[in-house]
This record gives C-alpha cells, structure tokens and sequence, in this order.
C-alpha cells in the first residue's frame, strides 16, 4: 500500500511539474526595437533568440538620415524631435497585437538621456494593460537612467521591472543575465 501511494505521489510530481513547465512555455514574450544604427538590433535578437520571444522592429515612417542623426546640429532632426516633448513620430506599417504577449521588452538607443520619442508613439499606440514590461538600450557612454520614464507615464497599467543599458556587442550572457535578473524565462 506505501508502494502504491508512493508511486501515485511521484506521478502527480510529475505531471505537476510538467503542467508549470508547459505554462512557462505558453508565456508569450515580444521583443519590440528602434535601432537608428543597428547596435540596439543585435541586443533584441539576442533576447530573441535567447528567449524564444517573437521579434518587432519600430521602424519609422520617414527614415533617419545621417544627417537626422547629427546631434550635433541643433537643426537635426533628431535634436528637434528631442526638444518637444510632444513629437510622436509616426511608425510604417501596422503595430503589432500585443494583447497576445505576457511580456514586452522595449530596446532604443540613448538620445539626450531619453529613450527616443518614436518609443512613445509605439507604447501609446499598444495597450500595454497588463502586460510586464522591461525596457533596455544602448549607448556608448550614457547610463539607463531613468530612459523609461515618458514610456512609464504612457502605459500606466503594466508591470514595469528594471531596465538595462547595454553597450553597443553587448554578449549574449550579459543580455540573458538582465532577463534572469528581473524574472523572466
């Protein structure tokens, strides 16, 4: 009878174990990026790839020339955008249903201590209700800081862990430790 019992009760170990790691596996994770100069691409398709998480590029309507990109020049595109608060510049094609993910990672590069105003466009285009949300980015010298804010603000009924900051190569062990670090599998 202990026999039986003891069998019955490392079955239902089993299956028990096998139901959380069979939810696990179900949890959606999308990983949405803005990358103007590719270093912010490479560490989304790491988490990607690493994570088994589907992959969304932001791209913009009206692509950012090198010129746009001079931050340099206060006439630049980018320097303008980052002076109003209020820029939303608008996103090519359609954004995706993120009603069907769990988790969402946000990756953009550091513009002006700030996560670029085409983030905002993205987050307040996506009801992001519910959703865990973790921001990361990229840049050669600025830290994370507080990047996230103005994206915080716009989805005020998500979740939001720890962002990260990650130089441009950043190795794939190091992107996977950030994920590790805040709970996500």
């Amino acid at each position: 009878m202990k026999r039986i019992l003891a069998v019955m009760l490392a079955c239902a170990t089993l299956l028990s174990l096998a139901a959380c790691a069979s939810a696990e596996a179900d949890a959606k994770i999308l990983v949405a990026y803005f990358s103007a100069t590719n270093n912010t691409e490479g560490v989304a398709q790491k988490l990607a790839e690493g994570l088994g998480a589907d992959l969304y590029e932001i791209v913009p309507e009206v692509p950012y020339t090198s010129e746009d990109l001079n931050y340099g020049d206060s006439q630049s595109r980018t320097s303008q955008e980052m002076d109003d608060p209020c820029a939303r510049p608008a996103i090519a094609g359609e954004l995706p249903d993120v009603a069907q993910y769990d988790t969402v990672l946000l990756g953009y590069p550091i513009w002006w201590g700030e996560a670029p105003r085409i983030m905002s466009t993205f987050v307040e285009g996506c009801d992001l209700s519910g959703k865990t949300v973790a921001a990361f980015c990229t840049s050669a010298s600025s830290g994370f800081g507080s990047s996230d804010a103005a994206l915080r603000e716009a989805a005020p009924g998500a979740t939001w862990l720890a962002g990260r900051r990650f130089p441009a190569g950043a190795e794939e062990e190091d992107v996977m430790r950030w994920v590790e670090e805040i709970g996500i599998k």
